[in-house]
């Protein structure tokens, strides 16, 4: 199947993972490339970026309003990869955490990716599609201060997990990468939480991410990489 005839969606192709991933699908020369943004302007911004690429603009925050966003756009009948790449995150001691953080983690990081699979399986059947999930080593071993956000990545490969063991028997293939630390904003973000110096260079570039990305999305249909986690280098 060739790039120019599949299509796909990605949440989070405005930074970090999800743009690198977004950039080296597009050079490929795809024209089926669409997007699931919180606004307009982001939508804008993409739009002028990835020419011919279309976005849905909704907030996976808001889990109950996907259907009525999807159900606004020109869908194709067939989706061939949903790439799940966006998140949030707040760290703290599970004694200081409250319960609006925990709701926003959990509606973002995995109600909202649930509901979106949901809303989009049948597309993603009836081309014998692929769902990625991009979780976090967090969602291996949640350390001090990870508590909320580990544990909705921990959700997340509970939901992996059970959806691979469903739609195996119709063809789709379902992944969850797990990076460790990546040069992106959201990184950027948990050193200033930490109180830590952030030096990029230190941690995984998200085009290696990406390349872990395409190696599963690419792989012929006889074999599908299920659980991969991503290091930094040595």
């Amino acid at each position: 199947m060739s790039d120019s005839t599949t299509t796909y969606l990605i949440t989070g192709a405005g930074s970090g993972i999800g743009d690198a991933l977004a950039r080296r699908l597009a050079a490929r020369g795809s024209a089926g490339l669409w997007f699931l943004v919180r606004s307009e302007a982001r939508a804008a911004e993409l739009g002028g970026r990835f020419p011919g690429a279309r976005a849905v603009v909704a907030d996976l925050g808001e889990p109950e309003s996907l259907a009525a966003a999807l159900a606004e756009q020109e869908l194709p009948a067939r989706l061939d990869a949903l790439v799940h790449s966006a998140g949030v995150v707040e760290l703290g001691p599970v004694a200081e955490t409250d319960p609006k953080v925990w709701a926003e983690t959990m509606a973002v990081n995995l109600v909202g990716p649930a509901e979106l699979t949901r809303l989009l399986l049948p597309r993603l059947r009836a081309a014998r599609g692929h769902v990625v999930f991009v979780n976090s080593g967090a969602g291996l071993s949640a350390g001090r201060g990870w508590g909320a956000y580990g544990a909705s990545k921990h959700g997340l490969k509970a939901l992996a997990d059970a959806l691979r063991a469903e739609e195996a028997g119709g063809g789709v293939r379902v992944t969850t990468v797990y990076p460790g630390r990546t040069a992106t904003p959201m990184q950027a973000k948990v050193h200033r939480q930490e109180g830590r110096e952030y030096e990029p260079g230190r941690w995984i570039d998200p085009e290696s991410v990406a390349t872990t990305l395409l190696t599963a999305l690419d792989l012929p249909r006889d074999a599908q990489l299920t659980d991969v986690s991503v290091r930094p280098g040595p």
